[in-house]
């Protein structure tokens, strides 16, 4: 689980973009003068239809028909880095159910995150461009998770992880996990890429064992 928001930001000029997911904006990953650590990623979502935005509350957004909200929508998925904390933990109950144990960490930056977007969603509209009218966050929930990772961490120690450096489990010398289980904490990008290398760098030194 990470921090997670999706964004919805209300433009006062019209979003004709058919194919929105396609890129990410990664520069506020880096410590800044006034923040020395991650604050995360921003992503494009695919645009809502009007059929989910007339849902809305009345009022949210600036009153605005869904129609137009549908039209003149900027979609953005947010997500910061879940911090290492031994409480979080997926843990089977003596009846065999799965049970979640999480809470949430990390939510300055989150927070500074968010902001940022709507400083510079502001910036980008102009004069007349208000957050408490043209930009809505809203934090998921545990339900809404992608991307898990971190149940078989892999350490050194055996009383702190699953797997070793090479991602065998410390008491089996023939079992190798190379999925996102071994992540030690979910950073705030997705994950294929890495979990790709890992699996390679896991097959080369299977190889090296085997020969």
């Amino acid at each position: 689980m990470r921090e997670e928001h999706t964004i919805f930001s209300l433009s006062f000029t019209e979003n004709r973009s058919t194919l929105q997911k396609t890129w990410g904006l990664s520069d506020f990953y880096s410590a800044t003068a006034d923040w020395p650590y991650p604050r995360g990623l921003v992503q494009p979502l695919n645009r809502m239809p009007p059929e989910i935005l007339e849902a809305w509350p009345p009022g949210v957004a600036g009153g605005h028909e869904s129609g137009f909200l549908a039209t003149h929508s900027l979609e953005f998925w947010i997500t910061s880095e879940d911090l290492p904390d031994p409480a979080n933990r997926v843990a089977l109950d003596p009846d065999g159910a799965i049970r979640v144990r999480y809470s949430r960490n990390n939510t300055v930056a989150h927070e500074r995150l968010t902001a940022k977007l709507a400083e510079i969603l502001a910036t980008i509209e102009g004069p007349g461009y208000r957050a408490q009218d043209h930009f809505r966050a809203q934090v998921m929930p545990i339900g809404v998770n992608s991307h898990q990772c971190g149940t078989a961490r892999f350490g050194e120690d055996p009383a702190a992880s699953v797997l070793d450096l090479d991602c065998k489990a410390h008491d089996l010398d023939n079992l190798y996990v190379v999925d996102a289980s071994f992540f030690p904490s979910s950073g705030a990008v997705n994950p294929s890429l890495t979990i790709i290398a890992n699996a390679l760098r896991v097959g080369a030194h299977l190889q090296e064992r085997l020969s």
